[in-house]
């Protein structure tokens, strides 16, 4: 059963998503979903392969649009009027469960890049790259740890590094809501908690959502945690109450 949602979202959400619903030649992607993120939290989604999760960023983000229902950002921005690059600028940043960097690129030409946000100006950036611009990529290389990298070919680095460089092309432009896809998927031990404790950095000023099917790196994060089950909200809560909850025992965790 859905927790209880608000008819409108509050001064304090920052992302609310009510009654969205999509189908896929009749099967139900999502089912009437209703959920509140708010301004400055970080949030966890769980659940089995076909809940919904990446269907719930793909309306988020504009890829996918919804057959019923609002996705209102702070408030009063309705997400699913408005197209993917109009969603971007807003401040909505996603990073896939697959690094998408420019492997043949450095590290410092990824960042520049993304700021520069079309090959077409990058050329030109490269060129005139301002020192504020240098300031911002030299900032962002020191918060995803890869300041020594920056020369480095992206195709060089390991698959953590990667996916801390992509998170780096969200931060370029100061994103204010990052949506990440299992950002620890394939990483080693040691990556995964260097990867926790650069989303629980990050989450000091932006408001994070997390999706996620390591339930250690989920608890590793101590936050929120929704499970989607069927398109719909299944639980909420701390990992404890999720984790012990009966559902979400039978339909996810005990498999």
């Amino acid at each position: 059963m859905n927790e209880t949602i608000p008819a409108r979202p509050t001064s304090d959400v920052l992302l609310y998503l009510n009654a969205v619903t999509v189908s896929f030649d009749g099967f139900k992607a999502l089912n009437e979903l209703s959920l509140a993120v708010d301004d400055g939290e970080l949030r966890t989604i769980i659940g089995p392969n076909g809940a919904g999760k990446t269907t719930m960023m793909d309306v988020i983000t504009g890829k996918t649009r919804p057959d019923t229902g609002q996705v209102f950002f702070r408030g009063t921005e309705d997400l699913t009027r408005m197209d993917e690059t109009q969603i971007a600028n807003l401040g909505i940043g996603r990073k896939f469960q697959r690094p998408t960097v420019f492997e043949n690129l450095t590290v410092f030409e990824n960042l520049e890049l993304a700021l520069a946000e079309t090959r077409g100006t990058w050329h030109t950036l490269i060129a005139h790259l301002r020192s504020e611009q240098r300031d911002r990529i030299a900032v962002t290389l020191k918060r995803i740890g890869l300041t020594e990298h920056s020369g480095k070919r992206a195709g060089a680095l390991s698959h953590g590094q990667k996916q801390w460089l992509e998170i780096g092309m969200l931060l370029i432009h100061d994103r204010q809501l990052l949506l990440l896809d299992e950002p620890v998927a394939g990483l080693t031990d040691r990556e995964t908690e260097e990867t926790a404790e650069l989303i629980l950095g990050l989450a000091r000023d932006r408001t994070i959502v997390v999706v996620e099917h390591d339930m250690a790196f989920v608890r590793s994060l101590g936050a929120k945690v929704t499970v989607l089950h069927e398109g719909s909200v299944l639980a909420e809560g701390s990992i404890d109450h999720v984790q012990n909850h009966p559902r979400v025992i039978e339909v996810y965790l005990g498999r």
